[in-house]
């Protein structure tokens, strides 16, 4: 955790560092760290449990909403203790594993997949001493364990000894490999700009207001606008959701590589999911959307731990409306709008913040004309790219018997 301690700060924004402090003052200094890391484990397994668990029953009460049709509102107060009700019956269900299936692999496939995806919110700063482990390659950390995942999706689906989980596992591998790319093309900006992979250092240079009242975050430069709205496209597609769930495909692939899965690993696999979209949005909110800073100088009271949840739960809710909105895509979609669109428009971005930065010191009539290139280069890609990809593509006709 970080240890500055402005005099300013309220006891709310201290709150960490004071729970802190009570725990490493009652133990030797031999195990205070060891306390201090035990107790940032489970805050963020407590955390993000419980924002999983009701997070579904969001979805499900949103998605029952725009459907003009209840959600559940059964068991608990209007539905409220759904979540625990579908955990019970996931644990008390029977675990089913196929005789020919390797019972190892099995079994540590969906294990893997929901620890690399836990893994990577230790370098995620959700307020000002809010701050498991303060990597100076914070960033380079968070994505490398985010990679390990795509190895657990093949073991699920290897280990099934299964041909629709493991041509389920293969397409869902090609999806994770494509949108890896601009995934990560998309940060380099950032980390160019901010000169540092520390996410505290990223959260640090969005630090400041003009006027007091319009923020230095990112997304509100032309360049950190079109690299947002690309890495939360490429976010969609690497967390499996709505319109790129096709690792899931019932139609096509049964359940795809959780076929042969039961009980509460098929919970896991799920559990992983929402971790991954939490863990991405959260990334999303510390490059682009100013991590823990206050949005104007005189909210700066509410602790920072409360704006970054803020900007959380509306990322979040963002990929809710895109599932109920949106069709799924085909799978040479998929591919294409991947390779053909995202990566070049994240290259060109990429020499767009170069443009930027070099630019910096523009002023009077001269930054105005900064913003018009800036915006040119966004905008004339990606109507340009948007049309040859769209080319020789008929408008959809539909017939009835």
């Amino acid at each position: 955790m970080i240890a500055t301690l402005p005099p300013a700060e309220s006891w709310l924004e201290r709150f960490p560092l004071l729970v802190r402090d009570w725990i490493t003052g009652h133990l030797p200094e031999s195990l205070g760290w060891l306390a201090v890391s035990l107790l940032a484990i489970v805050v963020i397994l407590a955390a993000f449990g419980l924002l999983f668990a009701y997070l579904t029953l969001a979805e499900r009460k949103i998605l029952g909403r725009i459907q003009n049709r209840p959600g559940p509102n059964r068991t608990g107060w209007f539905g409220l203790l759904q979540p625990f009700a579908d955990g019970i019956k996931a644990v008390t269900k029977e675990d089913v594993v196929p005789r020919e299936a390797d019972a190892v692999l099995h079994f540590l496939a969906p294990v893997l997949l929901v620890a690399m995806s836990l893994l990577g919110l230790a370098v995620i700063p959700f307020g000002r001493h809010l701050l498991a482990a303060n990597l100076e390659a914070g960033v380079l950390y968070f994505f490398a364990a985010g990679a390990a995942t795509e190895l657990a999706v093949f073991m699920a689906g290897w280990a099934s000894h299964n041909k629709y989980s493991l041509l389920a596992a293969m397409r869902a591998l090609a999806q994770l490999i494509s949108y890896e790319l601009p995934l990560l093309l998309s940060v380099v900006p950032v980390v160019m700009l901010a000169g540092s992979l520390s996410t505290t250092h990223i959260v640090d240079a969005q630090g400041g207001w003009t006027f007091g009242w319009i923020p230095h975050w990112h997304v509100l430069t032309p360049w950190g606008f079109a690299g947002f709205v690309m890495f939360m496209i490429a976010a969609l597609a690497e967390s499996n959701r709505s319109p790129f769930d096709l690792p899931e495909a019932e139609s096509e692939l049964i359940a795809g590589h959780l076929t042969e899965y039961s009980g509460f690993k098929y919970a896991l696999f799920f559990m992983a999911e929402y971790f991954g979209m939490c863990g991405l949005s959260a990334m999303a909110v510390t490059l682009f959307l100013g991590g823990w800073q206050a949005p104007c100088a005189f909210l700066e009271f509410i602790p920072s731990y409360v704006w970054f949840t803020a900007k959380l739960l509306t990322l979040l809710l963002g990929f809710i409306w895109i599932r109920a909105t949106l069709p799924r895509l085909r799978m040479d979609q998929l591919t294409r709008l991947a390779w053909k669109f995202l990566v070049p428009l994240t290259l060109l971005n990429l020499a767009n913040a170069a443009f930027w930065s070099l630019s910096a010191g523009w002023s009077g009539p001269m930054h105005w004309v900064r913003w018009a290139i800036a915006l040119t280069v966004v905008v004339g890609p990606f109507l340009l790219l948007g049309r040859a990809l769209t080319a020789g593509v008929a408008p959809r006709t539909y017939r009835y018997a």
